[in-house]
């Protein structure tokens, strides 16, 4: 009959336990092993409050666990590491089913009585320790994140790299849920960031003040509405530039202004005469004469005359 249990991988739940019981014993002769080699390079060199200095035989640690790694195949490191190991855990601390990696991982928490006891109680729920829940004990990553903390640091482990964090970061701020959930705070300081290019702020303000509700917010701040009209300001006087610049009816409207201003200087004055008239016995009810007539209307002959220039130049432009 075929097979209906579930499975794991491409066994069965039966033959997973047994490959489970097989192994267990495999990681237990490895940690002994271990162990066992840590134990002999402390034989061989005692732990020293100064690893590097040299004993009366001539002989540093690390030329005599060179020595020993190179006689039965090791590496130094892997020798030395083992040693480490072995300092941190006499035999009378080490418990049944703790693997080697474990042990090593643990070897780092400081305060030694901690260290015994800690071993000794499995993380809440489960039977075994395993490598993960020995890195949590110290704040270590883990390579299996499960809390949101832990999947946060392995995030940022991964995201090391400037271009993987932009393209992690864009992807992300793609996800209306994922920006629903960001502070106010942080959004602020994330489009500060973003909007360091001054290309870029001012898209992204031109977008925003596009909508009404938030012009009229911004607008209600002092710097945010003077800044605007400084700049709104500035605008005309570049513009103007680059017509006076650029322009062939440039001269045309030049001449214009020059008339206008004139005339309004013109008018002036004849106010001004108008009134004083009226203040000034002898010259109430004073009506121009008759060089003043003729030059008003020199005046309005050269508007009518730079206006048929401006349309004759602006028609030849286009």
């Amino acid at each position: 009959m075929p097979e209906t249990a579930e499975k794991i991988g491409s066994v069965s739940q039966s033959r997973y336990e047994q490959i489970v019981a097989e192994l267990r014993e495999v990681v237990d002769q490895h940690t002994r092993g271990q162990f066992t080699i840590g134990d002999r390079a402390l034989e061989i060199e005692p732990s020293r409050p100064r690893e590097g200095t040299r004993p009366e035989a001539g002989w540093t640690v690390k030329e005599s666990l060179t020595r020993l790694a190179e006689d039965i195949g090791l590496k130094y490191s892997t020798v030395n590491n083992a040693r480490w190991v072995s300092s941190r855990w006499p035999k009378q601390h080490r418990q049944p089913g703790v693997s080697f990696t474990v042990y090593r991982i643990l070897a780092s928490v400081e305060d030694e009585q901690q260290r015994f006891a800690t071993v000794k109680q499995p993380p809440a729920g489960k039977a075994r320790w395993t490598a993960d829940d020995a890195s949590r004990v110290l704040g270590w990553q883990v390579e299996n994140p499960v809390t949101p903390q832990e999947k946060i640091t392995a995030i940022h482990s991964l995201a090391q790299d400037e271009e993987v964090a932009a393209a992690v970061t864009t992807d992300l701020l793609r996800r209306p849920t994922v920006s629903a959930k960001v502070a106010v705070e942080d959004k602020v300081r994330v489009v500060e960031e973003l909007t360091r290019d001054e290309t870029v702020a001012a898209t992204a303000v031109t977008g925003r003040l596009r909508r009404p509700d938030v012009a009229f917010r911004a607008m209600s701040d002092d710097t945010a509405r003077h800044q605007v009209n400084h700049a709104q300001a500035e605008r005309g006087r570049q513009a103007r530039e680059s017509f006076e610049r650029t322009s062939p009816v440039a001269p045309a409207v030049k001449q214009i202004n020059r008339t206008v201003e004139f005339l309004d200087l013109v008018t002036a004055c004849h106010s001004f005469v108008a009134a004083a008239g009226r203040a000034v016995p002898g010259l109430r009810d004073r009506q121009l004469s008759e060089d003043e007539q003729a030059i008003v209307h020199q005046n309005i002959a050269k508007v009518r005359a730079t206006f048929s220039e401006l349309a004759i130049a602006t028609r030849g432009s286009e």
